[in-house]
């Protein structure tokens, strides 16, 4: 069991959209957290039946609870229909509610209640570094940090069950796509865009379907929430950069087992792909977790210059590399990136274990690096 650093008891007001993956322990949470709430799972197939025949069930059954009750309904996007009823007990009955769920699509398709901004959206992350005791660099960016797949020695059953299940759920029995071979071929060809420019032309001629489709594709997993875009930086002072977002799925062990990267080796380009990925996810969730204003996004010129994250508005560059030794080489698109936004405070996030100062750029281990980062120390 894993103590999860995430607040929900601070954030909890009237209500709350809890949103997260699969697996990423929305259920768990809520129920160690909450013992004494009123809770239903829609995922146990009678409760959802009698729900999606009569929504007012739910009213009827929690008559008499006194205002200020806390109800939890997981997987509420199985039946959009009950928000109509929740708004009314939230509005009518004083009710709080929290709203758990692993996709925000249908709720969206159905043009369900989203309750007049009573409740709030919340994203619940795979695991980061300060929930892990035993955490292990090497494990993390092989098997990701989903809590069932990071406590495994090799993590690829449980991730080729996670993609089934996925496939299945959320993609044929919601009835997403009428192609679901086209789709499976997508995640993977997906897979190997992770962390690059998105350039739906080429995605689409390596799938066989239209760029109209694959956008259509990129939008369902941002929907069912296991991916999502790094927006490029788009300050421009002398180089011409990029404008295209980057992709990443939510979880770098995901991304891994659709690539086939197994069995990752320090050193090679597939362990540095990896590597990066699993910075970024700890970068995002540390984000989300504090509320923090500051974007994220990347930089990247015509001339390949390329600074992995930037932190708002240029307040810090981020370049992360798996090598062992810092060199000068590594340095490139930090140092491209000062000239043109010299009050910029530069970090090189690595496996080189000396956490040292090296000119303007601090050269940070990446053990160091999540300490500093999850203690407020980067931004």
């Amino acid at each position: 069991m894993y103590k999860r650093i995430f607040d929900i008891e601070s954030r909890l007001d009237e209500g709350m959209f809890l949103f997260g993956a699969r697996q990423t322990g929305k259920s768990t949470l809520l129920k160690t957290r909450f013992k004494e709430a009123v809770y239903y799972d829609l995922l146990n197939p009678g409760v959802r039946k009698a729900f999606k025949l009569n929504p007012n069930t739910l009213w009827d059954a929690l008559q008499g609870k006194p205002a200020g009750t806390l109800v939890i309904v997981d997987e509420i996007q199985k039946v959009p229909e009950l928000l109509d009823v929740v708004h009314s007990l939230m509005v009518e009955r004083g009710l709080f509610f929290i709203l758990s769920g692993s996709s925000s699509r249908k709720l969206k398709r159905s043009g369900a209640n989203t309750l007049g901004g009573r409740a709030i959206p919340e994203t619940l992350y795979p695991l980061v570094w300060p929930e892990v005791t035993d955490f292990q660099i090497d494990r993390a960016v092989q098997n990701g940090m989903i809590p069932r797949h990071y406590m495994v020695e090799d993590a690829s059953r449980r991730l080729s069950g996670y993609v089934k299940v996925y496939l299945d759920e959320e993609i044929r029995k919601e009835g997403e796509v009428r192609e679901l071979d086209a789709f499976e071929r997508f995640m993977e060809v997906a897979a190997i865009s992770d962390g690059e420019m998105l350039n739906y032309s080429n995605i689409a001629s390596d799938c066989g379907v239209s760029a109209k489709t694959v956008k259509s594709y990129f939008q369902i997993l941002y929907d069912t929430l296991i991916g999502y875009e790094i927006p490029a930086f788009r300050k421009e002072i002398k180089r011409k950069i990029v404008q295209a977002p980057k992709f990443y799925y939510f979880d770098v062990g995901l991304a891994n087992y659709l690539m086939g990267r197994h069995a990752l080796r320090r050193g090679t380009d597939e362990y540095g792909h990896a590597f990066e990925h699993f910075v970024m996810q700890e970068i995002i969730a540390y984000k989300g977790y504090n509320d923090k204003r500051n974007a994220i996004s990347y930089w990247h010129t015509y001339d390949q210059k390329e600074v992995d994250a930037v932190i708002g508005n240029a307040e810090a560059a981020i370049e992360i590399k798996s090598t062992e030794h810092v060199e000068s080489k590594h340095k490139k698109g930090l140092a491209a990136f000062k000239e043109e936004h010299p009050d910029c405070r530069l970090i090189l996030v690595s496996l080189d274990p000396v956490t040292r100062k090296s000119g303007d750029t601090e050269l940070i281990y990446i053990l160091d690096f999540l300490k500093m980062l999850w203690g407020g120390e980067i931004f």
